[in-house]
């Protein structure tokens, strides 16, 4: 069976029509009241970023709820904290500085969005307001607001993200025995076991 591509804007809205109304008038550019409190309870979000060539990424952030700081109502920072070193998304951010964030709260099936201008900040005064367990982060992600919207719960509700029920992690072995299979490591499978076992690596989640 052939495909059948969708070439243009004008085919796209033929196969899915118009945007509704309130979805064409969600956009926000600066921060409501009610964003500031969703910030302030989410522990977690996604970064979109892109380099200059197109090149895609998306990094998870998680922190304590509330960890996303808002320096005014229409500006942001997320706080690096220690992780593997690629840099993958920052090294985008370098050429091209558009990022996509989606913001979530646990249990709720709606999210926030947020598009904008990124920067990579080394040291500012608000670096003292994100330490966690003593730790300080060595560079933050600004970001300037340029949407901001609520989105629709459909495709966390189709997912059952968050009913424990759904819930099938079995059907695929460790982690370690996943890298180990898919990687060139050295390490063999017991030591990779104990490196990516909770309690060791907790001690690596701030220092």
């Amino acid at each position: 069976m052939s495909w059948a591509e969708i070439r243009s804007e004008d085919e796209l809205r033929e196969l899915l029509g118009e945007v509704m109304p309130r979805a064409a008038t969600k956009e926000r550019t600066r921060l409501h009241e009610r964003d500031r409190q969703w910030l302030a309870a989410s522990p977690f979000c996604l970064i979109a970023t892109s380099d200059a060539d197109g090149n895609c990424d998306v990094s998870p952030k998680g922190d304590p709820a509330g960890f996303t700081y808002v320096i005014d109502d229409g500006t942001i920072a997320i706080p690096d904290r220690p992780g593997n070193r690629r840099a993958d998304g920052f090294r985008n951010i370098l050429s091209n500085p558009h990022a996509g964030l989606i913001f979530f709260l646990p249990g709720r099936n709606e999210t926030l969005r947020v598009n904008g201008r990124a920067r990579l900040i080394r040291e500012a005064p608000f670096f003292d307001e994100m330490i966690v367990k003593g730790h300080r982060p060595k560079l933050a992600l600004v970001v300037e607001i340029e949407q901001i919207f609520f989105h629709c719960a459909k495709a966390l509700m189709r997912s059952a993200l968050w009913k424990p029920e759904q819930w099938g992690p079995d059907p695929l072995p460790s982690h370690a025995a996943l890298v180990k299979e898919v990687q060139v490591t050295q390490e063999s499978l017991a030591e990779l076991e104990s490196y990516y076992a909770e309690a060791s690596y907790t001690k690596k989640l701030y220092g």
